[in-house]
């Protein structure tokens, strides 16, 4: 039983699936089974929680997982029998979705790792929080069920920072900033996210210029908040979207790029057992890098 007490008026699937690191549809599918409760009461997941509600979840005992495990390499950069941090490549999605079932970084862990956490079932054994398949970079896996709930907790409290360094179309006209709107499905294209006038979910992301040149800018990105393709939302929404993004770039783009120059480079955590404070960074992937270095060269 996962237990919790609210900070504010919110629905109990939002509130939960921050706080347990869980999706919303897991905690509306355990809610439909009578397993959700405010103040020992059984409630829906749409249910409006007051600030000092108890909320509880019956997580029924785990069944055995169902990703396979695949022999994929995939660099471990650090691992503790808690934790472990990776420096995803591009190309590789971090679970199974649609159509997708093999070749994700779940079935490399389950190859790599002896254990993972169960609190998000068997399509998603260990995964706390994710980056998009074509972005690079560092993220945080959980090998027990006591960590996912630290891990989930940190990142919903803000006390996990989750950084990003971006090339982006374009000269910035700001130095840096703060950008806060509402993320939700874009209603022409449900494939896509967009900026909503009303409906979406509130998303925040801090940014700040690292460097400059005449037609681009190399951009510190900081999540505040865990939407879907948010920094590439929000990057879009300033006029100034990612190089080599395929969704919500440019058409036309100059260099030949497998994704997005989106590149979680630094992490930083509390470990859930020793309470030490603990960062990573991972350099940028090669291709990244080479895009920089042309534009350093014309630049002169």
């Amino acid at each position: 039983m996962l237990e919790f007490t609210a900070d504010a008026v919110v629905r109990a699937d939002v509130f939960v699936s921050e706080r347990a690191g869980m999706t919303r549809s897991a905690v509306k599918k355990l809610a439909d089974e009578g397993r959700l409760f405010c103040d020992d009461v059984p409630v829906k997941a749409g249910h409006m929680l007051k600030a000092g509600s108890r909320v509880a979840l019956d997580v029924p005992p785990p069944r055995p997982v169902r990703a396979q495990p695949e022999d994929i390499p995939v660099e471990v950069l650090y691992e503790d029998g808690d934790l472990a941090v990776i420096n995803k490549p591009r190309g590789m999605a971090v679970h199974a979705g649609a159509g997708r079932v093999s070749g994700t970084l779940v079935n490399a862990l389950l190859y790599r790792l002896k254990s993972l956490s169960s609190i998000n079932g068997e399509v998603r054994p260990g995964i706390v929080h994710r980056i998009d398949k074509d972005t690079t970079g560092l993220l945080v896996v959980a090998e027990n069920d006591a960590a996912h709930l630290s891990l989930a907790k940190q990142i919903a409290e803000k006390s996990c920072q989750r950084e990003y360094l971006a090339l982006l179309e374009g000269v910035l006209r700001e130095d840096s900033g703060r950008v806060e709107t509402l993320i939700g499905r874009d209603p022409k294209d449900r494939l896509k996210m967009a900026v909503l006038p009303a409906g979406g979910r509130r998303a925040v992301t801090l940014f700040s210029v690292a460097e400059r040149f005449p037609a681009h800018t190399l951009v510190h990105f900081t999540l505040q908040t865990g939407r879907t393709h948010q920094i590439r939302v929000h990057a879009k929404y300033l006029g100034h979207p990612v190089v080599g993004d395929p969704v919500y770039g440019y058409k036309k783009q100059r260099f030949d790029l497998e994704g997005q120059l989106l590149h979680a480079y630094r992490l930083t955590l509390t470990h859930p057992r020793t309470g030490e404070r603990m960062c990573f960074e991972a350099p940028l992937p090669a291709d990244f890098a080479h895009v920089l270095e042309i534009l350093r060269n014309e630049r002169g």
